[in-house]
């Protein structure tokens, strides 16, 4: 029988990528979005994949969204925690709130989405997280404190959970990406994007196929010896 797999953030970009990689490798997937009704019904069209409306910063939304899909699917065996958001400023400038709204999103959102899915995981013994870190939250990016302390918290929680899961067949690993050309970086002046590819060894942008191969093949039954490890897909641009 085919395994549920969420994917937060699922509906559009990297999310997307690995939405529809899932399920051509048998899953069967749910989309979380947050809130462009449009993309999101778009994407289901297009896909077939249902797409399902809530705020992974909202812990009640999260465990009703939850809730829903495994009335609808079955049991969640495979969260992937992708959902993300920018609120990027010097952080000199940087408001509370502009620090809040990332937190809420990018870090307390990884607790809440995996949270209410845990002991469903554990009573089954078997279980595969993914967290969609990020490349700045290893090296740290100007402009983004906020981002960057989101992302490598999300590294911590990886860590931890591989941990405390790894008895009962449970794995936990991260994937941070590089600059990988979606919408919102091939929207940024082309000057700007030379820039950056500059800085990649491999001469290019990576592609959001990309990032969802490493998810599909950290959730195989294939990679139940790695735990708690992280995936740098970013061209070269950074080692740890």
């Amino acid at each position: 029988m085919a395994r549920v797999a969420l994917v937060t953030g699922g509906s559009r970009g990297i999310g997307a990528a690995i939405s529809v990689a899932l399920k051509a490798a048998g899953y069967k997937v749910a989309a979380n979005y947050a809130g462009n009704d449009d993309a999101a019904a778009a994407f289901t069209k297009e896909t077939g994949i249902p797409a399902y409306k809530w705020s992974v910063a909202d812990y009640d939304a999260c465990a009703a969204g939850i809730a829903k899909v495994e009335a609808d699917l079955g049991p969640i065996e495979v969260v992937v925690a992708n959902a993300g958001i920018t609120r990027d400023a010097p952080f000199h400038k940087m408001t509370p709130q502009q620090w809040k709204e990332v937190i809420d999103t990018n870090l307390t959102g990884v607790f809440n989405t995996v949270h209410p899915i845990w002991p469903g995981m554990r009573d089954r013994k078997f279980g595969r997280v993914v967290v969609i870190s990020s490349i700045n939250g290893q090296k740290g990016q100007f402009a983004q404190v906020n981002y960057a302390a989101t992302k490598a918290g999300d590294l911590g929680i990886v860590k931890s959970l591989a941990q405390e899961g790894a008895r009962a067949g449970i794995t936990a690993n991260a994937i941070c990406p590089g600059y990988i050309a979606t919408e919102m970086v091939m929207a940024v002046p082309e000057k700007v994007r030379e820039s950056i590819i500059a800085q990649i060894p491999a001469g290019r942008l990576g592609e959001a196929a990309e990032i969802a191969r490493c998810v599909v093949f950290l959730v195989s039954d294939d990679a139940g010896f790695i735990n708690g490890s992280t995936i740098s897909a970013n061209g070269g641009q950074f080692f740890v």
